[in-house]
């Protein structure tokens, strides 16, 4: 049986699955390939099929031996036109084109927005996105049942299309009913991470926190601009941030995007949870058995950033090369890792300890990495804080999260650096640096002589309580005693 060993890279592949890799072959494929984590896109599919997909992704987990996170993303509000007379029409360039409450088939002059909300909040001079972006409206007038537009970009729309306001914060909540059920199918199907989407302000993650229960770990996907200027605030409520940078770019000007996706991977780091980079990184590989040079320079530099994860949406789901994204993604970003100048990229952001002994220790342990020949770090944690800590500072070496919890191991499977294994608990000193050293032989963390650093907190078993680093040395008569 085929087991699943580390990486040799320490950002992670995130892939989203779908109709092209769904099936537990392809899902065996993916994670040899590369893949770390699978993201299950609420947007399309029902439950049935979802949980087939989750329940496929357990057994190939039980099967390879490694931790595997499931993602679930939730669609959002979505706010759509209504329809036309003829399916579409054509707005003119600089002509005028009117939003209205009215149920009536549209025209080239005017089209239902079924919408209520959007009346009250927008204001002259606001923009319209339709489509993607592919027509752009001014706002000329707004009251309560007619928004009267200027199409500074027009072209033809037809029934249903997306609609977009980049320039208000839209009173509408980021959980529709829809949301809700999905939200309570990804709790009852043990899902790692749960992704937010349209979230404008703090409150919003707020309240899918609350419907979680404790349950899972909270992913906020920064694609609004409101929630850029409440950044701090929202990742604050959440377990990890994405880079939704698709609706991003739909709302921003293109040359918007790239300096804010450094600044939320960075303001996110700071903060020690993970964040992903997603969207059309690879995303000629849906139809191309290689992707541009271009593509490949996108993903480098997320990765020399410091992310997280790096993520594949149509790429792998409904692509046709679902495994060769994968095997591109996971060379890219080795081949970076392996850039002699990646550690000072990396460590352009600077991330300050809080003032406690928990990040003491995990500062210091990426210190000593540097100046003492280690081949890693090992983490016994309880909570995953201690590895996020640890993997906040980046250190030159690989950490093997240690864990009695297969759900702490799981969601380690999107931060930076690590290795879980499931493990029984520790009660003692010595059994830490016995159990340690063990564990680092049988999953390749080192060899007889090999030097590494173990963090743990005393005493044992009490979640946050990270005090103890030590130093240990591998010896060849740990791997032939028996551990479980």
């Amino acid at each position: 049986m085929a087991k699943l060993g580390k990486r040799g890279r320490k950002v992670k592949v995130l892939a989203t699955l779908g109709p092209a890799s769904r099936s537990p072959e392809m899902i065996r494929k993916l994670l040899l390939a590369g893949a770390d984590a699978f993201r299950v896109n609420m947007s399309h599919g029902d439950h049935a099929t979802h949980a087939e997909t989750i329940a496929s992704i357990r057994a190939v987990e039980k099967e390879l031996g490694k931790p595997v996170a499931v993602l679930c993303d939730l669609q959002g509000p979505k706010l759509r036109v209504g329809q036309f007379k003829d399916g579409k029409a054509v707005i003119r360039h600089g002509s005028h084109f009117t939003l209205d409450r009215d149920p009536t088939p549209g025209d080239e002059t005017r089209v239902c927005l079924p919408h209520p909300e959007l009346f009250g909040v927008l204001q002259k001079g606001q923009r319209l996105l339709i489509d993607d972006g592919k027509l752009r409206l001014t706002v000329i007038r707004a009251d309560e049942d007619a928004i009267l537009c200027s199409a500074e970009v027009g072209g033809v729309i037809s029934d249903r299309k997306g609609v977009n306001v980049p320039d208000a914060v839209v009173p509408v909540p980021a959980l529709t009913e829809k949301d809700r059920r999905d939200l309570a199918f990804a709790v009852e199907q043990g899902a790692d991470w749960v992704a937010l989407s349209f979230v404008q302000r703090p409150e919003d993650v707020a309240e899918a926190r609350r419907l979680m229960g404790g349950y899972g770990a909270l992913m906020a996907k920064i694609e609004k601009p409101a929630a850029v200027d409440r950044l701090e605030e929202i990742i604050e409520l959440s377990d990890g941030i994405m880079v939704a940078r698709g609706d991003l770019g739909v709302e921003l000007n293109p040359e918007e995007v790239p300096p804010l996706q450094k600044r939320i991977v960075a303001t996110t780091r700071r903060s020690g949870k993970p964040v992903v980079v997603a969207t059309q990184m690879l995303e000629s590989m849906i139809e191309s058995p290689a992707p541009t040079r271009a593509e490949v320079s996108d993903v480098a530099n997320a990765v020399y950033d410091g992310a997280d994860a790096v993520m594949l949406s149509a790429e792998t789901a409904s692509g046709a090369w679902p495994v060769e994204a994968v095997t591109i993604m996971h060379r890219i970003a080795g081949q970076v890792e392996n850039d002699p100048g990646y550690y000072d990229r990396v460590h352009f952001t600077e991330v300050r300890p809080d003032a406690t002994t928990a990040d003491a220790l995990a500062q210091a342990s990426a210190a000593i990495a540097e100046t003492v020949k280690v081949t890693g770090i090992i983490v016994f944690t309880g909570s995953g804080s201690t590895a996020r800590r640890v993997a906040r500072e980046r250190p030159v070496v690989p950490v093997l999260v240690l864990t009695p919890s297969q759900k702490i191991a799981r969601r380690q499977a999107l931060l930076w650096g690590t290795y879980a294994v499931v493990t029984k608990d520790i009660g003692s000193f010595e059994e830490m640096i016995a159990k340690g050293k063990r564990m680092a032989l049988r999953h390749g963390f080192g060899e007889a002589g090999s030097k590494l650093i173990a963090l743990a907190g005393v005493p044992f078993g009490t979640p946050g309580s990270t005090n103890l680093l030590h130093v240990v040395t591998l010896s060849g008569n740990e791997l032939a005693r028996h551990d479980s």
